[in-house]
């Protein structure tokens, strides 16, 4: 493959979405997140409302009472979440040996553990730092802020220990890089990510 992929994983509040799309801006390649629901309802057939809903459904809590009766193989229409996951891992795998990109979450480390070709970062950063960008940008007081972080870090720890099997969300060794955004910056951390893409896989930067 000529094609490279970064996947980031990040805590909510770090602000790894946006080093993610400046990175992509840089090296002149595609930065995927939510379109990834999109490119799955193509991929699949279904209404791309139907994965929404089900994506929300995830995020309301229904994640931790999964059992295997919700597994069931689609009837009329329905989309249950572990389709909804194989749907998403399809399109992620077939980016990978497709485009240069970077994906940001759904598992997307996991399920490219077997590409030679990516290079997988975890961005995290302490809570206090996470709290004051979150105020400013979502303009909310701190226990909202840190109420916001702790829901959403809950959820993205039990979406990725369901869907890997039992793996921890925040393990390092699951990544090429740990990052820790609040003592080396932003602009540090995209720089050695291009210089692991260089390391590791020999992409050339201009």
């Amino acid at each position: 493959m000529n094609n490279y992929v970064i996947t980031i994983a990040r805590g909510f509040g770090t602000g790894g979405k946006e080093i993610a799309s400046a990175l992509a801006k840089e090296l002149g390649i595609e930065c995927y997140e939510n379109r990834i629901l999109t490119l799955a309802s193509e991929y699949s057939g279904y209404d791309e409302k139907k994965f929404v809903a089900v994506d929300e459904r995830l995020r309301g809590g229904i994640l931790r009472k999964m059992t295997k009766t919700h597994h069931a193989r689609p009837q009329n229409g329905f989309v249950s979440d572990e389709q909804l996951f194989e749907y998403q891992a399809e399109i992620i795998k077939d980016l990978a040996r497709t485009e240069s990109c970077i994906i940001v979450g759904k598992c997307a480390d996991y399920v490219l553990k077997e590409f030679d070709n990516v290079v997988s970062v975890y961005i995290e950063a302490p809570r206090h730092y996470c709290v004051k960008r979150i105020q400013r940008k979502m303009q909310v007081t701190a226990t909202e802020a840190n109420n916001l972080i702790e829901s959403t870090d809950k959820y993205r720890a039990e979406y990725y220990k369901y869907y890997t099997g039992g793996n921890y969300w925040t393990n390092p060794v699951n990544y090429d890089i740990t990052v820790n955004v609040e003592r080396i910056g932003q602009e540090l951390c995209k720089r050695l990510v291009k210089d692991c893409l260089t390391e590791k896989l020999g992409v050339v930067i201009k």
